[in-house]
């Protein structure tokens, strides 16, 4: 009697977060086997994916985060795809940009690919940001945005948008990665993420509009 064919595994980075959960979920109700990277599987914040459906089964929480090359490595093994979503967002104010959010997006995200290319994954979908897209003063207010569009780095660091310059520095090197690597790379730039939320906890975005319906949104 021939065995059931092994199920397809996936990776998902930075699994307890907004989009990282919907995506976790998603793939549950398709039948693929999860690999969900968290820095503490046992945290609270992180315990409602164990209570998705399916979750039991075919859910695995590594705990690893994106400056444990090794510990991607092992999250990674056995997958076929790998959904890049982990990177800091900041909610408030930050203290050293370079530490809490520039290493951590961009050292990151070269960490991701290369534990990839040693598990040999067969398709990476870096999850970027539109912050790494529209950030620019003296883009032509007419033209739309598209693949040819950059978030100005200079601009980004003179107004301190620290964030806008991880994403930016981040999404440009994994694209520019699969100039020289075999490995299927595609980015996503999501703006503002709102919607149910899976967690227990509110989203940088969500905070952000309940910032404006409270009226408490100051520039």
């Amino acid at each position: 009697m021939e065995g059931k064919a092994e199920k397809e595994r996936v990776c998902v980075t930075g699994a307890g977060g907004y989009i990282a959960s919907w995506v976790v979920k998603f793939l549950l109700s398709k039948g693929y086997i999860v690999h969900g990277t968290v820095r503490d599987p046992s945290d609270e914040k992180n315990s409602h994916l164990k209570k998705l459906e399916k979750a039991l089964e075919n859910l695995q929480l590594f705990k690893t985060d994106l400056l444990d090359y090794e510990g991607l490595c092992a999250a990674f093994a056995g997958c076929s795809g790998v959904f890049h979503v982990a990177s800091p967002v900041p909610i408030g104010p930050i203290s050293n940009p370079e530490v809490e959010l520039i290493e951590p997006a961009v050292v990151g995200t070269r960490n991701v690919l290369s534990a990839c290319e040693k598990a040999k994954v067969k398709k990476v979908v870096v999850v970027s940001s539109a912050g790494a897209v529209a950030i620019n003063p003296n883009r032509p207010k007419d033209r739309p945005m598209d693949e040819e569009c950059w978030s100005d780095l200079e601009y980004c660091k003179a107004t301190q948008n620290y964030y806008c310059l991880a994403k930016t520095i981040a999404e440009s090197e994994a694209l520019e990665h699969t100039k020289k690597s075999e490995l299927n790379i595609v980015t996503v730039c999501p703006s503002f993420t709102f919607g149910p939320m899976l967690q227990s906890t509110m989203n940088g975005s969500s905070l952000l509009l309940l910032s404006f319906m409270k009226g408490s949104f100051s520039y």
